[in-house]
């Protein structure tokens, strides 16, 4: 099966697991990252599911939805240094969680998206030739007493294999999240 056909089969099965399971939103979050002559600054909201899986010895699998919006800002349009090249994401993400019932301390996770790009993605010698790209994401963090939520993931953007170029965009990142 090609890498484009299993990715969309893994959002379409993600999807129908998670059906009906959102919620009102919960929590708002923050985030910077850093790739390869590329930033990124986002915000955004998530909804928790209530369904848990693997429910055992006081841990579960349990999720979210996320939905983003965020600027990237390469720093090498075209492969010329210094040429500026503004982009704006805007994704929605199904995250699954390993994390503790109590929903407190350390927690992986990890999620595959979509996302639409506000222009083709031409930077530091890659290229995205599709505005669709598939946000794959896996990360670590720490929910604290106060709710505060700190997580460090790998983002990787590509379009699966639709059209060529597909260079991918990797980027590592920062969360701050506080639920309501």
């Amino acid at each position: 099966m090609r890498f484009f056909q299993w990715k969309i089969l893994m959002v379409s099965i993600t999807l129908t697991a998670a059906h009906g399971a959102a919620q009102a939103l919960d929590s708002t979050y923050f985030e910077l990252a850093a790739g390869e002559k590329v930033q990124m600054v986002g915000v955004g909201a998530q909804w928790s599911w209530e369904r848990r899986w693997f429910q055992s010895n006081g841990s579960h699998v349990g999720g979210h939805w996320d939905l983003s919006l965020a600027h990237w800002r390469g720093t090498a349009r075209q492969n010329t240094p210094g040429e500026i090249q503004p982009i704006t994401s805007v994704g929605i993400t199904p995250v699954f969680r390993f994390q503790q019932d109590s929903q407190r301390g350390f927690y992986a996770e990890a999620g595959i998206g979509i996302h639409l790009l506000s222009e083709l993605y031409d930077n530091n010698n890659k290229q995205l030739s599709t505005a669709l790209q598939f946000g794959d994401q896996i990360g670590i963090g720490f929910v604290f007493d106060n709710k505060l939520d700190i997580g460090l993931r790998l983002q990787h953007f590509s379009n699966g294999g639709i059209k060529e170029p597909n260079d991918g965009i990797n980027f590592a990142v920062i969360r701050a999240s506080y639920p309501f």
